[in-house]
């Protein structure tokens, strides 16, 4: 959440940041100040009665010295009062307190001053492309696929990606991987995960149920719970993604600077409802409710989170590059790039198949929106108690990465090529479909 003093310091600026995102209803500011007012009048009473009671408790000992029995009766009788009082406003301290922080969490982050300010996708900018899509045309405009099939044509007749099976038992958007694309897919996890420990980066195997606590944190709730799988007998989140728990690890702690940047990989399995998800998109594995991803998580200082942020970036792309698989680097306007980001990447690898682009990864800086929430503090090299940066980025998300693989690096005798950098995964330099 926002920095209740940025808030009551520049309330415009923002409404001004939440009508970029989209987010009309901006009264949701005067409350919040309305109410942080409320709840700093009633610390200050409280503050002033404890001193009191404190002040006036330490006479009794003095008047009984004294022999002034009588009196010391009266004071005692003053401080009990006072007790009750105080315990009325600790309870009205912690509702007024506990309203203004459910409020903040209705107020989403401030883009960055580099987003563009759009109204809708159209106003995403290109900042990044790799490689030439086959069958794109000269003017950026999809062609007539050149022999290219979709990937749910390609695995269909050795039924290797089975969603009629996969509907059977759960439901649709929960498909079988069999033989040669289960192997691929295993083979590209563990790719992945072996590219980011080079990198530097910490492996965990992370909790797939998560609490409400954690969910509060990264920011799921209360804006995405339609998005989520619920355990509600027992109050668990089915995680959408290993966001939620890795970025959860350290909340509640102070670390020193000197162990940032932490940099942590994380694969799980993810489910997300995709509630009204529908149409072409949805077709194959365009869009799944349960589906494999490898994440990339950075808790970073304030000042070097925009660096990190490249850093992460790269770490992604050049997946897609030992892939070899073309891709494009958006920039994400405001109206696109959701309620927790201040500034996010969207990484889209071209589909031959289908002439589209589809999306694979975020990379994502989210400054101290959700370590405020999750209280992850630092102290920094002043000794000074602040509050950390926390980045996150899909490294990468397999469905559309396996569905853009397939449908790339497909052969007329109907085997898949195997890149030279995937190789050493596979042992092998092509699979038979």
């Amino acid at each position: 959440m926002l920095d209740i003093q940025r808030i009551r310091k520049h309330p415009d600026e923002v409404k001004q940041a939440m009508k970029a995102k989209g987010e009309t209803e901006t009264e949701v500011v005067d409350l919040v100040i309305e109410a942080d007012e409320k709840w700093r009048v009633t610390v200050h009473e409280l503050d002033l009665l404890r001193k009191e009671s404190n002040a006036r408790a330490k006479e009794i000992g003095t008047l009984m010295g004294q022999g002034k029995k009588e009196e010391a009766q009266e004071v005692i009788r003053q401080t009990g009062e006072m007790k009750q009082k105080i315990k009325e406003l600790e309870t009205r301290e912690r509702e007024q307190l506990a309203l203004r922080d459910e409020m903040l969490l209705k107020i989403p982050n401030a883009a960055h001053e580099s987003v563009p300010v759009t109204t809708d996708e159209s106003g995403n900018q290109t900042v990044h492309t790799w490689g030439t899509p086959a069958g794109m045309g000269e003017d950026g405009s999809a062609a007539a696929p050149d022999g290219f099939k979709p990937h749910w044509e390609l695995v269909a007749a050795g039924g290797w990606i089975d969603f009629e099976r996969g509907s059977k038992v759960t439901a649709a958007g929960f498909p079988f991987y069999s033989g040669p694309v289960a192997r691929l897919q295993r083979g590209l996890i563990q790719f992945f995960i072996d590219k980011a420990v080079d990198k530097g980066y910490l492996e965990l195997m992370a909790p797939y149920f998560v609490n409400e606590d954690s969910a509060r944190g990264t920011g799921q709730i209360p804006d995405k719970e339609d998005m989520m799988y619920v355990v509600p007998r027992d109050g668990y989140f089915i995680i959408p993604t290993a966001e939620v728990p890795v970025t959860n690890y350290h909340r509640g702690e102070v670390l020193n600077a000197a162990s940032l940047p932490l940099k942590y990989v994380c694969y799980t399995p993810c489910w997300r409802r995709e509630a009204g998800s529908y149409g072409s998109d949805v077709r194959g594995l365009n869009r799944l409710h349960q589906f494999d991803k490898v994440e990339l998580v950075k808790l970073v200082t304030p000042e070097s989170s925009y660096n990190e942020l490249e850093s992460l970036r790269r770490d992604a792309e050049e997946l897609l590059e030992a892939l070899e698989l073309p891709y494009r680097t958006l920039l994400m306007g405001t109206a696109d790039m959701g309620f927790t980001q201040s500034k996010k990447y969207d990484l889209e690898v071209w589909s031959p198949g289908q002439q589209r682009w589809l999306e694979v990864s975020s990379c994502s800086n989210f400054e101290d929106y959700q370590a405020r929430r999750m209280k992850i503090r630092h102290k920094n090299e002043s000794g000074n108690i602040e509050i950390l940066h926390t980045l996150n980025g899909s490294g990468l998300a397999l469905p559309r990465v396996m569905a853009a693989f397939l449908e790339t690096h497909q052969q007329q005798d109907g085997s898949l090529a195997i890149p030279e950098a995937l190789q050493p995964w596979l042992r092998a330099d092509k699979l038979a479909l």
